[in-house]
């Protein structure tokens, strides 16, 4: 355990850091899943900036790489201009 105050304020960061990042981890992760399970193209072309939007987001503030962002995007790019 710490016995410093800068220790220990600096744990408590990280812990609320890891908690925020989580969340936005997550929830850019289960709108990547919900728009991979469309089955609708013009639906998912109107939902594709959206989800632009969102990773960019999420890497923006660092929580993803920006390349990992890329390449998230150009994924959904291709699912979208594969569906029928």
């Amino acid at each position: 355990m710490a016995n410093h105050k800068s220790s220990l304020k600096r744990i408590r960061q990280t812990e609320n850091r890891r908690l925020h990042n989580r969340f936005y981890a997550r929830a850019m992760r289960s709108a990547v899943r919900s728009f991979r399970a469309l089955t609708d193209k013009n639906e998912a072309e109107s939902k594709l900036s959206e989800m632009y939007k969102t990773i960019d987001r999420v890497a923006k503030r660092g929580i993803i790489h920006r390349n990992k962002a890329a390449n998230l995007k150009s994924k959904l790019a291709h699912f979208t201009a594969k569906l029928a």
